[in-house]
């Protein structure tokens, strides 16, 4: 089929929840795409930092292929060898404890935060339920992460909303520290606010959180849907803060494009969750962590991660080589990078770009977010460095 004829078939049969851009992609292969059209381009945005392996990987197709053949499904009434290791993997390679299997990072999230509810209950009763969150940060779109987003945007239509979130601003401890109450049971943060414009959190105050759990008894929660599994040249992002948080949270890159979302509990709170208070049909399955131990497989790798973050030095180097003075600054870490440009001119640098071959997404209000696959080659990076240097520097 054409673009034109999909999008009339789309436009009649499916929600329309998305602004898409005018793009169908038909197949891949490692940070390349193509369209139904047979037009190529770079892909900067892995599907929203999710295909850690890039398009068409071989080892993770066979890992599916192989295990679809074995047992796709069983329910979490039995155990599977796939499942046990990646939880294995993923403790053994972070220090945490024990792990929980969901589908999706909201998901994720929404176990974590009754994680953090029950850790208080359990100790405390009922009353000490309130999670801290920062504003600008984004954590899903069921009802409950909607709350816990700290961007009033989010807190529209779906009334009434789960209650039980307060607010504070990023990199203000004072703040963090007036939203604290009798009633609170956790802060939540991301390292890195990826949907709010790829804003590193500043590691001072990342630690001065930590403290202020660890003095009033509060668990740290970390939300690294977008940050984790080697997205920023670590396995974790909290990894290079310095902190051992109480929870973490992931999604996205853990299989490498099929759907998988985990909540990782320290000792500190690891029984919290027992036999019936948690569960998901489809959370751990074989199928699923079968792709996940081929992603970690890869992902661990020292020399792995190491390459992580010098491409995405790389990246950063050229890009404000460009001397362009439409590109403002460039921020974040490893491959999860955003190119500051001016608001009202976003809009159509992004479109430029793509109509010269490169995908691309934004973040905030400013900035042009580029989450390409870990694998990305230099020869990948350098013919997409060479359509946006001559975006921006017209």
């Amino acid at each position: 089929m054409t673009y034109q004829q999909l999008k009339e078939q789309e436009t009649q049969y499916v929600m329309n929840t998305y602004g898409r851009f005018a793009i169908a992609l038909d197949h891949g292969s490692g940070a390349q795409v193509w369209d139904v059209e047979g037009r190529r381009y770079i892909d900067l945005t892995s599907g929203i930092g999710v295909c850690s392996l890039g398009h068409g990987d071989e080892k993770l197709a066979e890992a599916i292929a192989a295990q679809a053949r074995r047992l796709i499904h069983v329910s979490n009434l039995y155990t599977t060898a796939p499942m046990v290791q990646t939880a294995k993997t993923l403790c053994t390679q972070t220090g945490m404890s024990k792990v929980f299997f969901a589908n999706s990072g909201a998901e994720a999230n929404e176990g974590m935060i009754k994680l953090a509810r029950k850790y208080s209950f359990d100790k405390y009763g009922e009353g000490r339920a309130e999670i801290v969150t920062l504003r600008n940060s984004f954590h899903g779109r069921t009802v409950t992460t909607l709350k816990a987003t700290g961007q009033d945007k989010f807190h529209q239509y779906f009334f009434p909303f789960t209650e039980g979130f307060a607010y504070a601003d990023a990199n203000d401890i004072a703040s963090v520290e007036a939203a604290v109450g009798a009633q609170t049971c956790a802060v939540m943060i991301e390292l890195i606010q990826g949907e709010g414009g790829v804003l590193p959190l500043d590691a001072d105050f990342v630690r001065q959180v930590q403290a202020l759990c660890r003095k009033k008894d509060l668990l740290l929660l970390v939300d690294e849907v977008q940050t984790g599994v080697g997205r920023t040249g670590s396995l974790f992002c909290f990894q290079q803060y310095g902190i051992r948080p109480d929870v973490v949270s992931m999604a996205k890159g853990l299989g490498g494009g099929v759907p998988i979302g985990a909540v990782m509990a320290a000792d500190t709170c690891d029984t919290v969750l027992g036999p019936g208070t948690h569960a998901t049909t489809f959370g751990g399955t074989p199928l699923i962590c079968a792709a996940a131990n081929a992603v970690l497989s890869e992902v661990t790798r020292p020399e792995f991660l190491a390459a992580v973050t010098e491409k995405g030095a790389y990246l950063k180097e050229k890009i404000l080589g460009f001397g362009s003075d439409k590109v403002k600054d460039v921020r974040g870490m490893g491959l999860m990078l955003g190119i500051v440009v001016d608001a009202d001119a976003r809009a159509a640098l992004v479109q430029e770009i793509m109509d010269a071959g490169v995908l691309v997404l934004t973040a905030g209000a400013n900035a042009i977010r580029l989450l390409p696959p870990l694998s990305i080659s230099y020869e990948e990076m350098d013919e997409a460095l060479a359509v946006m240097q001559r975006v921006f520097c017209k």
